[in-house]
């Protein structure tokens, strides 16, 4: 019997994922001085137990300045990867592909978790218990807020945005020491090279900004001096606002001509996901929200740009993740929400569409299958887990 499309393997350079189903990258806003911790190890390794073939780490932060919030997981030091080396070996061991998420927030860093709103940090953020120097200067291309509610960012001078190039790359390799083999760079969500690329952020002259090339030129610079930086074996994915929803803003045409650039600096798979150019709610948004609401923009990459794509947002069950799968619309569907309320997932879908619980790891499998039997036999004995209190 044929596996359904989602549980067919997907061969990215020299690295196979053993299905489509992928974690995204969730902040969890649990790291002290950027350090993954216990929390991590646990939080992220369960899903790898729970049958994705790939699970990627948070945004990761390639500097302190591009921190979401202050406790949000790092990788601007050697110091960081023993840590993340443990994240790693351990998803590897469970049977999933280890990923992970760069990032550098730009000019919407420096803000509180999202349970106070993703508020930007006030002066009195070290008397509310935030750790020192928050908050902190915020970078940008450009030096316009985020929105009416954000500070205004500091323009990097060209010498910064260099150096920030050097910054993606040293990461990258921290990264790859780590033991990670998928390679994320977030690009979306008005953070850094989303600000870069846009043209309601980058209102630059000189040769970051200005022409279409100028917008694409810092990201693809970070692209290729990563691809230079990791080698042929490592795959890069780099997480794109397939359309900013903003009068002005980019459209799905201009993500999927940057696409081809993309594929040509060495990116093998984009991820797409939208909007976050600003937190201006006055503007007219143009992003609609609905179930697997980016698949539209997943198929126009796949096919516009001849690059394997990944889709993300109110993906729920498994026939509609092995929908977008057999008809073209993603390579690979990631799921976040879903995953932090049912680890299990993939193990549930491959029940759900082949009637099958062969990859659950044995020491959970060799219950599994008994109990469904069980389950199976007293429901067609007319049974329920009410039957023995009932009349």
């Amino acid at each position: 019997m044929t596996a359904p499309a989602l549980f067919q393997p997907l061969t990215l350079r020299g690295v196979t994922l053993k299905n489509r189903i992928g974690v995204s990258p969730m902040c969890m806003y649990s790291s002290q001085d950027g350090f993954a911790t216990d929390f991590h190890l646990v939080h992220l390794g369960r899903f790898a137990l729970g049958g994705a073939g790939l699970v990627i780490m948070e945004a990761t932060a390639i500097d302190p300045a591009g921190r979401i919030s202050p406790f949000d997981a790092g990788i601007w030091s050697d110091e960081h990867i023993p840590g993340l080396a443990r994240v790693a070996s351990f998803i590897e061991a469970s049977g999933a592909v280890a990923g992970i998420q760069l990032g550098h927030a730009g000019r919407r860093a420096s803000v509180r978790e999202p349970w106070f709103a993703g508020a930007p940090l006030g002066d009195d953020a070290v008397e509310q218990g935030y750790p020192e120097g928050s908050p902190w200067v915020t970078q940008a291309p450009s030096a316009k807020p985020a929105g009416p509610e954000f500070p205004r960012p500091a323009e990097m001078s060209a010498d910064e945005v260099r150096a920030s190039i050097e910054a993606w790359a040293a990461a990258a390799r921290r990264a790859v020491a780590a033991g990670f083999r998928v390679l994320e760079l977030h690009g979306a969500h008005g953070y850094l090279l989303h600000s870069f690329l846009s043209p309601l952020s980058n209102f630059r002259t000189d040769e970051f900004g200005g022409s279409v090339e100028g917008r694409r030129k810092y990201p693809l610079d970070v692209v290729r001096a990563i691809r230079a930086a990791i080698g042929d074996d490592i795959v890069l994915s780099y997480r794109v606002s397939s359309v900013d929803g903003f009068e002005g803003g980019l459209g799905i045409d201009d993500t999927v001509d940057f696409a081809r650039d993309l594929k040509v600096a060495g990116v093998d798979i984009v991820d797409t996901s939208s909007g976050g150019i600003t937190t201006d709610r006055s503007m007219d948004t143009r992003v609609r929200r609905g179930y697997a609401f980016h698949a539209d923009f997943s198929r126009a990459v796949r096919e516009g740009a001849d690059l394997p794509a990944a889709t993300v947002g109110l993906i729920t069950d498994p026939q509609q993740a092995e929908y977008l799968v057999s008809h073209g619309d993603a390579d690979v569907v990631l799921l976040g929400r879903e995953m932090l309320n049912d680890p299990n997932w993939a193990h549930h879908a491959l029940a759900a569409l082949a009637d099958s619980h062969d990859q659950w790891d044995i020491r959970y499998g060799s219950a599994i299958a008994p109990r469904a039997g069980t389950l199976a036999r007293l429901a067609e004995a007319g049974e329920t887990p009410l039957t023995r209190f009932s009349d």
